[in-house]
């Protein structure tokens, strides 16, 4: 596969959506009629949270509205493929460059980057195949510009299609998968209506976020990039750091159901962590707390609104909870651990104790000002210390 101005990829990104296409599991038995009522109603919720939202944070969005400036997409398991392969491609762009420049010529080479593309695009395609069927929602901060749908395949489909084509960095957009909400409501036993409202606050919080906050966008989008100009392309470079960590995956997975490793130390480390460089280890320290400030706030909103409008949240919570907590088999954990998605679910609980540290010393005014900019955002060691941030920045 090549790109549109004639240069190799890295992944042939036509493969990789063909095959987790192919390898996704099908989401939960529904009629026709119940797809489209699902649909319709996560749509109505989404421009629901976005008032209750607004109003118990107190953000605005600074231009354009929320529902102008990033769209809601409520899409199927491979839309949601779709839609990150997009994704994908406008964040790695400048490694692919960077591969690019390494490359010698001559046959051999043509013929080994046309076998690793899609070799590589084979091995994205089954990560996302697991991954859709994870995801409730997501915001997507790094979505390509519209257009960014493309024509359904009949008049008459639910889903929205999100385009895989690299159109460049857009100003986000907000995806709700509606057969893995369907999938939760039912394991988990609770109201349809209440679950799916509850869902719609989360992440209509981190579009509050981006679109009331303009710099954070680009804020994090440097720091994603920094952190791939500092990638060691050498092959041989890359295998001995790989070398060297390999005890650390060898030191056995947590029991299931125990707390999970603080990412640090023998036993804990994640395919992320084990390629990184000293350089790239400081960029993600800054990274994770970046994102554990957002997912933390999300989930404080989403219960802090939650008692006024969705009548059985304090159910949802214990039983999603005790969900996160539980986790699932072993091959699952594995998966998870090696993908860093426990650090993942480290990020909501971390992120929560921290906004909720914070707002109970200077309330939701207070706590605002950590979106005044980037040297007003908590840092790794403050997410576990509100105490320090507020001193720092509130007071």
């Amino acid at each position: 596969m090549t790109s549109a101005s004639g240069g190799a990829e890295m992944v042939d990104w036509n493969l990789a959506v063909a095959t987790a296409t192919r390898l996704v599991r099908p989401g939960p038995e529904v009629s026709r009629a119940e797809a489209a009522a699902v649909v319709a109603e996560l749509r109505r919720h989404a421009l629901e949270a976005e008032e209750h939202v607004r109003a118990f944070t107190g953000m605005r969005s600074s231009s354009l509205t929320a529902a102008t400036a990033t769209p809601v997409l409520v899409v199927d398991r491979p839309g949601w493929v779709r839609a990150n392969v997009a994704g994908f491609r406008t964040v790695v762009q400048p490694l692919v460059e960077k591969l690019q420049a390494r490359r010698t010529g001559g046959a051999a080479a043509g013929v080994f980057g046309s076998v690793g593309e899609k070799a590589t695009g084979i091995e994205v395609g089954a990560l996302l195949a697991f991954l859709a069927t994870k995801v409730l929602g997501q915001y997507e901060t790094f979505a390509p510009a519209e257009p960014s749908l493309e024509a359904p395949d009949s008049p008459a489909a639910l889903f929205d299609k999100p385009r895989t084509g690299p159109e460049g960095p857009g100003p986000g957009r907000l995806l709700l998968v509606a057969p893995n909400i369907v999938h939760v409501e039912r394991e988990l036993d609770v109201d349809p209506a209440d679950f799916r409202l509850w869902v719609c606050l989360h992440e209509e919080t981190h579009r509050t976020q981006f679109t009331a906050v303009p710099w954070l966008r680009d804020h994090i989008q440097s720091e994603v990039q920094s952190f791939l100009a500092e990638t060691d392309v050498d092959p041989g470079a890359l295998l001995e750091r790989l070398r060297d960590a390999a005890g650390a995956l060898g030191g056995g997975l947590p029991r299931t159901g125990g707390k999970e490793g603080s990412g640090s130390g023998s036993g804990s480390s994640n395919l992320l962590e084990i390629v990184q460089s000293p350089a790239q280890r400081e960029i993600l320290g800054r990274l994770t707390a970046v994102m554990s400030l957002l997912e933390g706030h999300a989930d404080v909103v989403m219960d802090g609104v939650g008692p006024a409008v969705v009548p059985t949240v304090a159910e949802i919570r214990e039983k999603f909870q005790q969900r996160r907590d539980r986790g699932a088999n072993r091959l699952d954990l594995m998966l998870r651990r090696l993908l860093g998605m426990d650090a993942k679910l480290r990020q909501y609980q971390d992120g929560a104790v921290f906004v909720r540290g914070v707002v109970e010393r200077v309330g939701m005014e207070g706590f605002n000002r950590v979106w005044t900019s980037p040297n007003t955002l908590p840092t790794k060691d403050e997410i576990h210390d509100p105490a320090a941030w507020v001193a720092r920045v509130a007071r």
